[in-house]
């Protein structure tokens, strides 16, 4: 089989299996490295140490499969139903975790696929499957096989199909046929993303600070964001899809083909009162195996305090009484917040009482600030 019949034959493969864009890359340096470095100098990317420690395996998709020749890049729909209008006392959730399954364990299967399929066809050859876990910048090489290219909200952009897709990809070290890397920025003089933003993350076109990101921020930060991104947070209990909402190439962004990705009861909008009243194992079995799993319970009752009091609804003293009790002082020190902007009196008392008994030194500071 040629390199021309292999290559063709994986990406036919790709789109049997659910994928909806595929283009080959070469392994080479990819052309953000230089990006990147000056993007971890200047701080951005927070409490996300990995990525400074990892930094030297960006360099080449070798580090990711031992001469690796080739990056197979794939993109698969999430679209799916247009957001529910969030009520009082209710969240937000970004548009990708409203499904069934974690697109992390929906995607792996399909790479292994195309990877023994790959072993298959072309004998003593190997190949890696990787999505957004590995240290490939996905988004350069998607770029370098054609898929689009990186827009002013730093998210990969296809004409066709917008923004809201997932990036996978299939190292190996088969030559594969790469494909004409996309040369154009079809952005132009738009900036809708960069004015929409409510917590200013963009520090210009293409450079994103994380740490004052709504996504970074309720789902990758482990303690509280600053009192300006908390003032931003709005209704985003997880996750931030405002950048993407108002991008003009994602107002004809086709639907998902994938079942999975259809929205769960429950996960969008998400009742808030109902997050204070789960312990450790009831959380568990509502959330397990979701995207909404991964800043844990921890840190899902911090984004639900951070909500109430940036939105203040009728009845969010009594969620937030409850979180002043939690045995996490992440919650507690969330709640001593939002317990502070309701301003009603009985919620500074509320805030008073939790001072008598405080030991955590991170608690006992946030309600020093807004006695």
């Amino acid at each position: 089989m040629t390199d021309a019949e292999l290559t063709e034959r994986l990406k036919r493969l790709a789109a049997d299996l659910g994928f909806t864009l595929s283009g080959v890359a070469p392994a080479v340096t990819p052309p953000g490295v230089e990006r990147l470095d000056a993007w971890l100098a200047a701080g951005y990317a927070g409490e996300m140490s990995y990525l400074a420690d990892r930094r030297e395996a960006y360099e080449h998709p070798r580090h990711v499969l031992d001469g690796a020749r080739s990056v197979l890049m794939l993109a698969i729909d999430y679209r799916t139903a247009e957001p529910v209008p969030v009520g009082p006392g209710q969240g937000r959730v970004s548009r990708y975790a409203w499904g069934d399954a974690d697109y992390h364990d929906v995607i792996r299967p399909k790479l292994h696929r195309l990877a023994d399929a790959l072993r298959e066809w072309r004998p003593g050859a190997d190949a890696r499957g990787v999505v957004d876990t590995a240290p490939l910048m996905e988004r350069d090489f998607a770029v370098l096989a054609g898929l689009g290219w990186i827009g002013k909200n730093t998210l990969l952009l296809n004409r066709g199909r917008g923004s809201y897709f997932f990036l996978a990809a299939l190292a190996t070290d088969a030559e594969l046929v790469p494909d004409l890397p996309h040369a154009t920025d079809h952005c132009g003089t738009c900036t809708a993303c960069l004015d929409a933003c409510p917590t200013d993350a963009f520090t210009a076109p293409g450079v994103l600070d994380a740490t004052r990101c709504l996504s970074y921020a309720t789902i990758e930060a482990k303690g509280l964001p600053p009192l300006d991104v908390r003032e931003g947070v709005g209704e985003w209990l997880f996750g931030c899809d405002v950048c993407q909402e108002v991008c003009p190439w994602n107002r004809h962004a086709p639907p998902a083909s994938e079942q999975v990705f259809e929205p769960r009861e429950g996960m969008n909008p998400v009742e808030l009162a109902e997050l204070f009243e789960l312990d450790e194992d009831a959380f568990r079995r509502r959330f397990r195996g979701t995207p909404l799993w991964r800043p844990k319970r921890r840190g899902l009752l911090r984004n639900a305090a951070l909500v109430l009091g940036a939105m203040k609804p009728e009845g969010a003293e009594r969620s937030l009484a409850l979180g002043l009790r939690d045995e996490e002082p992440l919650v507690r020190a969330a709640c001593v917040w939002a317990l502070s902007r309701l301003g009603a009196e009985s919620a500074r008392v509320l805030i008073k009482e939790r001072q008598a008994v405080e030991t955590d030194r991170g608690v006992r500071d946030e309600i020093d600030a807004v006695i």
